[in-house]
């Protein structure tokens, strides 16, 4: 049985085994809560990282350090009082000064816990709107962070690598399945081309990689009590991207009239009150520094990870089902074709996309 107890005081934080706690739900990291006796210090929140998704924590941890830095200068160059609960604080280990410690077994982190700070599940046109905000704010306060950030996990949002994967699948034909869905691998195929636009202009010179945050999830911000945006939380995933990483995978959960992986495709649109709401919103963050081929291609970005994810389910059935867990057979493919009808819903909404950016754009 770890002993958090130790590990804390690595971080140079003395307190009792009982007074650390499970905190939270998370699905990839273990969370625990740790509070301190009195007011004289804050509570914190220790954390084991998943090493066997961030293969390389020393990476992981160099790219959090740079962008948790860099924000806390711009907010004191732009005279924020509050800096401690505008961004997350993480505790150099003791011994070696690095922010997480490695027991032989796990790497664990410890980070200041922000008191009377909330968080919310709720995916409604006035969350959305605070996500777009936070969010684009989050991008432009990195636009000009000079340290380099690697991929915390590599290729993570790469659209070439992914298609690859689902060519190989369909090569390998692991689990005979590729005859059943033969039309519907055609359909995606047939996008493929479009699907990599941001990857030939990024070649091509046109559009760069920006630091994002790429998990953007309404319940990935703290708010005060007031319902005001405090800061980003949960940055294991912030690395260079296309700032459409930010854009279109919050849309392909947030703007989804159904579930993810809804049988009934009656109940799966694409939610174009979201769209709006969260577009006025990151434009307001992030306008002033997006280039003109960012901001055109903003609804392109939605077609990208809706697409994107039809091809990584489709890709797992082929292959059998060995990446995400599934609850009955099929599954991986009832997935597919619910996020292949959220791309033709979005696809259908294009034109009154584009309207929306040219509304809200600076």
């Amino acid at each position: 049985m770890t002993d958090t107890k130790a590990i804390m005081q690595r971080f140079g934080i003395n307190v009792k085994a009982d007074d650390i706690r499970p905190l939270g739900n998370g699905l990839i990291n273990d969370t625990f809560k740790v509070t301190t006796p009195g007011d004289e210090q804050p509570d914190y929140v220790l954390q084991r990282i998943n090493h066997n998704i961030f293969t390389d924590v020393d990476c992981l941890q160099h790219n959090i350090e740079a962008v948790t830095g860099h924000i806390r200068k711009k907010l004191r160059d732009e005279g924020i009082s509050d800096i401690s609960r505008r961004c997350l604080e993480f505790v150099k280990d003791s011994e070696t000064g690095k922010t997480y410690y490695f027991d032989g077994d796990s790497y664990w982190r410890v980070m200041v816990f922000i008191k009377d700070a909330y968080t919310y599940e709720t995916v409604n046109a006035e969350y959305s709107y605070y996500a777009g905000l936070g969010f684009g704010d989050f991008q432009r306060m990195l636009a000009d962070i000079p340290d380099r950030l690697e991929e915390s996990i590599p290729d993570f949002h790469n659209m070439e690598f992914r298609l690859q994967q689902f060519r190989d699948a369909i090569a390998d034909d692991k689990a005979q399945r590729v005859a059943e869905v033969g039309d519907l691998i055609g359909q995606l195929l047939e996008r493929a081309d479009h699907a990599c636009l941001a990857e030939r202009l990024h070649r091509e010179g046109s559009l760069p990689k920006r630091i994002c945050h790429c998990d953007t999830k309404v319940n990935n911000m703290l708010f005060d009590a007031e319902g005001n945006i405090l800061c980003v939380i949960d940055l294991d995933t912030v690395m260079p991207a296309f700032v459409f990483s930010d854009f279109g995978d919050f849309l392909r959960t947030a703007a989804n009239t159904g579930a993810e992986d809804d049988p009934d495709l009656d109940n799966v649109n694409f939610n174009m009150e979201i769209f709006e709401s969260f577009t006025k919103g990151y434009l307001e963050g992030a306008g002033s520094f997006l280039l003109p081929v960012e901001i055109d291609n903003l609804p392109y970005a939605a077609e990208r990870f809706a697409y994107m994810q039809a091809v990584r389910f489709l890709t797992d059935y082929l292959n059998g089902d060995t990446y995400y867990k599934i609850t009955y057979p099929g599954h991986n493919l009832v997935r597919t074709k619910a996020q292949f009808k959220l791309l033709r819903s979005i696809e259908a909404n294009l034109d009154r996309m584009k309207a929306v950016v040219e509304k809200y754009r600076k």
